[in-house]
């Protein structure tokens, strides 16, 4: 394995896929590239678990690495690795996409080689972007997402497709410019793009002030954080059902992981500064995006908010800057990655028999659907964070990290989890109990077998989570102790005063 260039082939296979369906479909055999992307994407996902399983839980650095020159004039390299922090969103990335493929069998019936095409591309990028250890690198994949979920959904995405797809590319465009400033200004004060060598470097402290405001522009954009969040629903309301899938189960992550790779590690003292702030805004998204959920009739708006306030949680627990804080918002991304992505594809189960996700269209479905209300209930408790479930873990760790940093925030935070259930049973009972009334739903058929083949590793996905999730925590614990030891002789070394204020 150590010979084994693995991070570049799970990266680049995608793109044998791409290249296999330009070749080989035309015309009437365009159906065959939904057949050719499946098979690609399952490939890709069981090589992503060689990482996993020859994976060292003891070692802090980064592993599998890959370096090669790249634009040697410039000091720039094509570097890749991956470490406890990263290793389980590539996973993340490989697992949710044969699943999107999957799920879109059916639905989509135009241009259907371009749209497996455009989730390949998309595979390949976001792997990509969690195993980069060059910034450029790591801005290459980073801004190269943008482009295949941009046609995603202004190309099959729904009635307002095009504005919600401009708005999703601006949003995320503006706040990543500012960010590549910031990777210049660093690549001039500290000779190099390399990632590892840059988490070491000490950045002067009013320097810090104005990066770290740099990526934090395009990290909250990508989260995203109050009040930078309005791109979220419209974009997921317009999305194809595989859209919203991995918008909400892998795109949102880019910004938390953001936060914990270049924000924290490498400016630390800005970090200190700033944190009131994260946790103000963090706040108010729990509280107020909770509310807004409790107010939708449409069920894609309803997850969308649900997803801003979850995404809170992760940012919190991020700058509690302790061991179960940091932990508890890895915990969370990747439990969120899979609800989340389920959620959307429930939702998508049933848009696709009666073309409607409001609420109020639907009611009593357990008579005629008693599978799919089994399968919605588990992924709704989860949501809700009970135990047994991915969702309880994540959110639990996050509390306990904060409360051991600052309790009036944790209590804040957790009006999270009572709102949360409050937006969350309130939609199921809408839609599942009561007296099957409507005429259109009386002979709406339950899940298939290709549904419940959807469901079925997600639902166990969830609650391997919920009830081992020391498999998880084992593998990000040396690297997040790590992270926050650094963490803390960085400010030390800064002078009493930052230490004071941390």
């Amino acid at each position: 394995m150590s010979d084994l260039p693995i991070l570049s082939l799970v990266t680049f296979t995608p793109l044998v896929g791409v290249a296999i369906i330009l070749l080989l479909i035309r015309g009437e055999d365009e159906a065959r590239a939904k057949h050719i992307a499946l098979l690609t994407s399952g490939v890709t996902f069981f090589m992503s678990l060689f990482i996993w399983g020859n994976f060292d839980n003891s070692l802090a650095t980064f592993q599998f690495a890959e370096k090669a020159a790249w634009l040697p004039s410039l000091g720039i390299s094509y570097h890749m690795g991956v470490d406890g922090i990263s290793m389980f969103f590539v996973i993340l990335s490989t697992f949710l996409t044969p699943i999107c493929i999957l799920s879109a069998w059916v639905v989509i019936k135009k241009h259907i080689k371009e749209y497996m095409i455009a989730f390949l591309i998309l595979e390949t990028l976001m792997v990509g972007m969690f195993c980069a250890l060059d910034m450029i690198l790591f801005y290459v994949f980073f801004e190269g997402v943008l482009i295949p979920m941009y046609l995603i959904i202004g190309i099959w995405g729904g009635p307002r497709r095009v504005y919600a797809s401009f708005k999703f590319f601006l949003y995320t465009l503006l706040g990543s410019v500012l960010m590549l400033l910031a990777m210049f200004a660093m690549y001039f004060e500290a000779g190099t793009t390399d990632i590892p060598t840059l988490l070491t470097y000490n950045f002067p402290a009013e320097m810090q002030t104005w990066l770290w405001l740099a990526f934090f522009a395009s990290f909250a954009v990508k989260v995203p954080m109050w009040p930078v969040h309005t791109w979220l629903p419209d974009a997921h309301v317009e999305a194809p059902t595989a859209g919203s899938v991995i918008l909400a189960g892998v795109l949102l992550k880019m910004g938390g992981y953001g936060f914990l790779r270049f924000s924290i590690p490498m400016l630390p003292l800005a970090t200190v500064d700033f944190t009131p702030l994260i946790y103000t805004l963090s706040v108010i998204a729990i509280i107020y995006t909770s509310l807004v959920a409790l107010a939708q009739e449409d069920m894609k708006k309803l997850i969308a908010y649900s997803s801003v306030a979850h995404m809170a949680f992760v940012t919190i627990g991020a700058f509690s800057l302790t061991i179960y804080g940091i932990e508890g918002a890895i915990y969370q991304m990747l439990s969120h990655g899979v609800v989340s992505a389920a959620l959307f594809l429930i939702v998508g189960v049933v848009y696709d028999r009666v073309h409607s996700r409001e609420i109020a269209v639907y009611g009593g479905l357990v008579e005629k659907m008693p599978f799919y209300a089994l399968t919605f209930m588990i992924f709704m408790l989860a949501s809700v964070g009970l135990p047994g479930t991915g969702g309880f873990v994540g959110e639990i760790l996050v509390l306990m990290g904060i409360f051991q940093v600052n309790s009036i925030v944790a209590a804040f935070a957790a009006t999270g989890l009572v709102l949360g259930a409050a937006y969350m049973l309130y939609l199921y009972r809408r839609i599942i109990f009561g007296a099957l009334t409507k005429d259109n739903l009386k002979a709406i058929k339950d899940l298939s077998a290709r549904e419940v083949a959807i469901f079925a590793p997600l639902a166990i996905v969830t609650i391997w989570m919920g009830i081992y999730p020391m498999t998880f925590l084992d593998v990000m614990h040396v690297s997040v102790e790590n992270l926050i030891t650094n963490f803390n002789q960085a400010v030390a070394a800064a002078g009493d005063g930052a230490v004071a204020a941390r």
